[in-house]
Parts: C-alpha cells; structure tokens; sequence
C-alpha cells in the first residue's frame, strides 16, 4: 500500500516549517478517490471541455458535452456523436478536433488508459500529450488527481507559482524554469507541495513574506 495524501502531508510538515504553518491552516491535503480506470476517458474528456474555462463555465459546457451520450462516457460512444453536435454544445472546433483525436486513439488502441496506471509518471505524460490538444499541464492534472501520483511538480501552473511565491519567495513569483529545482526539496512528495501553493495563492491572510502569520 502506498504513502497516503495525509501521511505525506504530516512528512513534509515535519521538513519544513512554511508547509508546516500550511498544513495547521489548510488540514493534510484532500483529494478525492481516485475515479476506476473505467473513467479515464471521462476524466480526459472533461479536462478538455474544460480548457481555459474557469469553474462554473466548465461545469456548464461539460454538462452540456455530456448530456449527448446516455451512458458510459466512452471513446465508442463519442465517436457515434455527430461532429456538429459538441459544436453545438459549446466547445470549440480545436477542443471538438481534441475530444475526438482522443476518443479515436483509445479506440483504435493506441491510448491504453485502462493500463496507463501502470506507467512511470514521464512515460504517462508522453502518451497523453500525443493526443492534439493534450499539454504537459493536462497530463500533470491527470497524473495528481486520477492516478493520484505524489511526485509531480506542475511548475507551468500560475496559481503553484503565485503561491510558492507568497509562501516561500516574499512574494516574488517564479518561473516555470526557476520553480523547477526549488521543489527538489520536497520530493517524493512534490504534489502534495504544489497543493499547498495553491492553497497559498488562495489564502488571503498569507503575509507575503516567506510565512504565514
């Protein structure tokens, strides 16, 4: 059995007195059970409905992507859904192209998500990005909250960056590039790290200057 989400949590407090304060303000990291590798297609699927959206904007547009398949959200069953009818529901034709570029990848077995829990995480994000429209940051997404992989550090992401800055750097805000080497200190359990930087970018008592009142 592996390293639980509050067990990595209450390692890192231990290593580090800013996550420490964190983890006393924000609880061990929470994450929800992991979805059954049935699921992963959905998952996919709804993370590029969900592009560029914010909460309730991808909420809707998924609803309404989801509404035109009764049951199983499956890579068979998108491809019997006419082209036009995900335009109709709202997403673009670059995420209309991605949906399906996914969809027929998994059908036709090039994409093995019912195995790709199996892989290491570098090898997991090179399958996913070779799906079109499916980034480093997509498959980060999917390696922390489907996989529920510990060790992935998404430095591309502003709200892990802006909160890493607040916390850590007297609010200077990183770069993808300067952020990288500075979560070596909090391996193996880099994802639990960046969720307390976002917990940090979303903290409005945070003080800005490298820890937390």
């Amino acid at each position: 059995m592996g390293v639980s989400h509050r067990t990595a949590s209450e390692e890192l407090a231990k290593r580090d007195a800013i996550i420490a304060r964190l983890v006393l303000r924000h609880g061990p990291m929470k994450i929800s059970a992991p979805a059954p590798a049935s699921r992963r297609f959905e998952s996919l699927a709804n993370a590029i409905a969900s592009q560029q959206l914010n909460g309730r904007a991808a909420a809707t547009i998924w609803s309404r992507v989801r509404s035109h398949v009764d049951g199983p959200f499956t890579a068979g069953a998108v491809l019997a859904v006419p082209v036009a009818s995900w335009r109709e529901a709202g997403l673009s034709g670059a995420k209309t192209a991605s949906l399906l570029d996914l969809a027929q990848q998994v059908s036709d077995g090039r994409l093995k998500l019912e195995r790709i829990g199996r892989l290491a995480d570098d090898d997991v994000i090179s399958h996913l990005i070779s799906v079109r429209g499916i980034g480093p940051w997509t498959a980060q997404m999917f390696l922390m909250f489907s996989l529920r992989r510990l060790d992935v550090w998404p430095t591309g992401d502003y709200g892990v960056r802006n909160g890493y800055g607040r916390a850590f750097n007297r609010g200077v805000v990183p770069t993808a590039r300067e952020l990288e080497p500075l979560g070596d200190r909090f391996r193996p359990y880099r994802s639990v790290a960046a969720w307390y930087c976002w917990a940090a970018a979303d903290d409005p008592e945070l003080n800005g200057l490298g820890a937390v009142d």
